[in-house]
């Protein structure tokens, strides 16, 4: 044998028996291979209960993280600084209605949380919380086309801002709730 013919050999044998010592890679399913604290089960899944309502666009879960609906901006309750503004207290009053006590289905955006901590989301209220489709009432829509809240846009989580300006614009034609009340 030639030393070509030897080198093709010894390298097609080297390329076989090393294939044999390189880590095989399995997919595992991302459910099995993270095993999550509970203050991280509702951050990195999509459904939780909401325990608290704290005002007319946060909530408290049941892993005690609090929760700010993403788009949305309601009259102020609780601020240290501003007195209770105009229909802060029927937002605070519909929102504990529509979510206290119940499943939600979380959505995110591009954001993870805002600059005080609390998880930033979209939230679906549904009788039976699916896991492949945001399905059932947008809570942050509703309030906002029912005139409990403003539309507010806070870059780079604008996935619904149209849907919300259109709900507010609605809601405006319609002297619905704060447009009716406030102005």
């Amino acid at each position: 044998m030639n030393k070509k013919t030897v080198s093709l050999l010894l390298a097609l044998l080297t390329l076989i028996l090393s294939s044999f010592f390189v880590p095989q890679t399995k997919q595992v399913s991302e459910k099995k291979a993270k095993i999550k604290s509970p203050k991280e089960i509702h951050i990195s899944t999509d459904s939780a209960k909401v325990i608290r309502v704290i005002d007319g666009d946060t909530i408290e879960l049941d892993n005690k993280q609090k929760l700010r609906y993403i788009g949305i901006d309601t009259p102020e309750l609780h601020h240290p600084k501003k007195e209770v503004q105009c229909f802060a207290q029927e937002a605070y009053e519909k929102n504990k209605e529509l979510v206290e006590g119940k499943m939600v289905k979380l959505e995110k955006d591009v954001s993870e949380t805002d600059r005080y901590g609390r998880l930033l989301r979209y939230v679906y209220l549904a009788p039976e919380i699916q896991e492949t489709t945001a399905s059932g009432l947008l809570i942050n829509d509703f309030l906002v086309r029912q005139g409990y809240a403003h539309s507010v846009s806070y870059p780079p989580d604008i996935k619904h801002q149209e849907q919300f300006v259109r709900a507010q614009q609605e809601a405006r034609d319609n002297n619905l709730g704060l447009w009716n009340q406030c102005e």
